[in-house]
C-alpha cells in the first residue's frame, strides 16, 4: 500500500514516523513521500523521504491512499473534505506502542501516536489525532477532524466534538462534553460541559472568549 502523507512540517513528520513503524512492524505500507505547499521544502527531503510538490499535485503522484500530516484542525478538516470528495482513500495511523482495547474503533484517516491509550468502548473517528502519550478512558468519544494534544488525559464517557482542539497536557473529568471546535488550553482541567467554538482555560478551565 502506497501512502502519500499531506504535510510535511512537524506534525507531518510525526504521522510519517507512525507510519514507518507500522510498517517495521509488518504492516505492508511504502511511504512515497511528502506534499506540501510551503515553497521551502520543495524538492527537499524529509526524514529522508522526499518533498513531491504541492498538495495539488496528488493525482500526479501513484499512491493508494493518503495520510493527513497537518495539526491545524480547520485546514485538516478542509483537505480531509476536497480529498474525500475527490474519492481518495484513507490510511489509518496507529504507532505500534499505542495500547487499545479489543473493541476500540478507529476511523480512516485517524491518528493514534506514540504511547498513546484508548480504553474499552472508546471511539476515533475519521481525521482525529490521539497525539503523543495521550490518553481516552472508557466509552468516550473523539468526533471528527478534533486533536487531543500530547499527554492529555479524558476519563470516561468524555465526548471531544468536531474539530476541537485539546491542549498539552490538558484533563477532563468523567462524562463531560467538549463542543465542536472548542479550545481546552493546555494544562487546563475540564470540570463541565464546554459550549460549542469556545476558549477555556485554567483550573478548573474557565471560559476566555
Amino acid at each position: 500500500m502506497k501512502i502519500v502523507v499531506m504535510g510535511a512540517s512537524g506534525h507531518g513528520q510525526v504521522v510519517a514516523d507512525v507510519i514507518f513503524q507500522m510498517w517495521a512492524k509488518g504492516r505492508e505500507m511504502e511511504l512515497v513521500g511528502f506534499l506540501d505547499d510551503d515553497e521551502a521544502l520543495q524538492g527537499t527531503r524529509v526524514l529522508g523521504l522526499p518533498v513531491l510538490g504541492r498538495l495539488a499535485d496528488l493525482p500526479a503522484q501513484p499512491h493508494d491512499c493518503v495520510i493527513l500530516g497537518i495539526g491545524d484542525n480547520a485546514s485538516r478538516a478542509r483537505l480531509f473534505a476536497e480529498l474525500t470528495q475527490a474519492g481518495k482513500r484513507f490510511a489509518t495511523g496507529i504507532h505500534p506502542t499505542a495500547i487499545l482495547a479489543p473493541d476500540v474503533v478507529v476511523s480512516p484517516g485517524a491518528v493514534l501516536c506514540a504511547g498513546t491509550v484508548v480504553n474499552t468502548g472508546g471511539r476515533i473517528l475519521e481525521n482525529a489525532i490521539l497525539n503523543t502519550c495521550a490518553s481516552l478512558d472508557h466509552h468516550s468519544v473523539l468526533e471528527r477532524h478534533c486533536h487531543v494534544g500530547p499527554g492529555a488525559h479524558l476519563a470516561g464517557n468524555v465526548c471531544v466534538g468536531e474539530g476541537a482542539l485539546v491542549g498539552i497536557g490538558a484533563c477532563a473529568v468523567p462524562g463531560v462534553k467538549i463542543g465542536a471546535w472548542s479550545v481546552v488550553g493546555a494544562g487546563s482541567a475540564v470540570t463541565r460541559d464546554v459550549a460549542q467554538r469556545a476558549t477555556v482555560g485554567g483550573v478548573p478551565a474557565k471560559a476566555l472568549s
